[in-house]
């Protein structure tokens, strides 16, 4: 156990660990100087300070994630990274809601932008890349469609049903249990056939996605990308065997990437006040701040592209988005239904119809054997409309 341990926590992991925390700490301190409005050299200067120490803190969690992939394989490995930095993010919007103030659209911002920057912005970067650098690539296109199956489903219910049935963009009292249960329930079903009957779906094409760094086997030997087609142990052997690493590098991320979320929601009152005064839309906080928090699944995402692992940039993207929608949508309706808070999640015509033809796309995409670069810029090119819609 001292060993695994000690393979886990590298000096490196825990500067990372312990520069993000002491970042909210100090920020959490000098809270009453940075109270808007703020000078704009301070302003400027804490607001590089976060980012500084949000990149720093990301690649541990990059690190960490990529090791539990390797030992655990896909979709295992991929779940952990986006239910970690998914279940916290809904923890803090709660939060946010359980606070003082207004915030009836909150769940509708926060998920919409992510979607934007998910499945336009972070995809399509990877499929640029991937496509440049490995040229056509293939995935598995029966776990990719589950994905965009759920997504389809759950964001009409989400974004779409409240503008057509609801009142005033949100449900009625009367409509908000039936949600809940069939949004959790299709969630809940997905996951156990995403573990289960179903996972082969999400693995890489051709065998088990390729390791590029040394991680040892079950048995002690030390594997590399040369041995991916070697048959990977069954889940169940491998957590008996690498139950001390696997608990602590699980253990290490979660830690690493609290202080990310948390410094992200932290400077959204900066970013609120320096574009308040530059004369930029609110829109643009929340497009910020959902791209910071889901900066180290897009930094995972990108590495896994560059090295042709397309189908596991699906499983943290796609996966990513499913759980978001699945979780944070139920979450926010219970607690608007017990606080008496109205929630707002009937979307502008302008963004429900980018997202409808992101999800398109998306479908058609991903329905060819193969995805290719060009199909990475188109996904861009919809991320360049949505910044035009949130400027306008």
């Amino acid at each position: 156990m001292t060993t695994a341990l000690r393979r886990v926590l590298t000096p490196l992991t825990t500067a990372r660990a312990a520069v993000g925390w002491l970042a909210v700490l100090a920020l959490w301190a000098v809270s009453g100087l940075l109270a808007p409005p703020v000078p704009a050299l301070p302003l400027l200067a804490a607001l590089a300070v976060i980012v500084g120490v949000i990149l720093f803190a990301s690649t541990g969690v990059v690190h960490q994630a990529e090791q539990l992939a390797h030992r655990l394989g896909d979709p295992y490995g991929s779940l952990v990274l986006t239910l970690s930095i998914v279940m916290i993010e809904v923890v803090l919007i709660c939060a946010v809601m359980l606070g003082p103030g207004e915030h009836a659209t909150i769940a509708r911002d926060s998920v919409m932008a992510v979607s934007m920057i998910i499945l336009n912005l972070v995809i399509g970067l990877c499929l640029l890349v991937g496509g440049l650098a490995h040229g056509d690539l293939r995935h598995h296109r029966t776990g990719v469609s589950t994905y965009l199956s759920l997504l389809v489903v759950l964001c009409t219910l989400a974004f779409g049903l409240p503008a057509a049935l609801g009142t005033d963009g949100a449900f009625r009292p009367w409509q908000v249990i039936p949600v809940v249960v069939v949004t959790l329930g299709c969630y809940a079903f997905f996951l156990w056939r995403q573990t289960g009957a179903q996972a082969e779906d999400f693995t890489e094409v051709g065998g088990a996605a390729p390791v590029h760094s040394p991680v040892p086997d079950v048995g002690g030997t030390v594997r590399t990308g040369d041995d991916e087609a070697a048959p990977r142990p069954p889940l169940g052997e491998v957590l008996r065997a690498h139950r001390p690493e696997l608990f602590g590098r699980l253990a290490v991320l979660v830690v690493t990437v609290l202080p990310v979320v948390l410094l992200s929601h932290d400077m959204a009152a900066l970013l609120d006040d320096g574009l308040g005064r530059a004369g930029a839309p609110p829109a643009v906080a929340g497009v910020l701040i959902a791209g910071i928090v889901f900066l180290p699944e897009s930094l995972t995402s990108l590495r896994a592209a560059r090295h042709g692992e397309i189908q596991r940039v699906s499983n943290l993207c796609h996966g990513a988005l499913v759980s978001t929608v699945g979780l944070t949508i139920p979450a926010v309706l219970v607690i608007g239904m017990l606080t008496g808070q109205t929630v707002v999640l009937a979307e502008s015509p302008a963004n429900l119809l980018l997202l409808g033809v992101t999800l398109a796309l998306s479908a058609v995409a991903f329905a060819a054997p193969r995805v290719t670069a060009v199909h990475g810029v188109a996904h861009l090119v919809l991320f360049a409309a949505y910044g035009i819609a949130v400027f306008s």
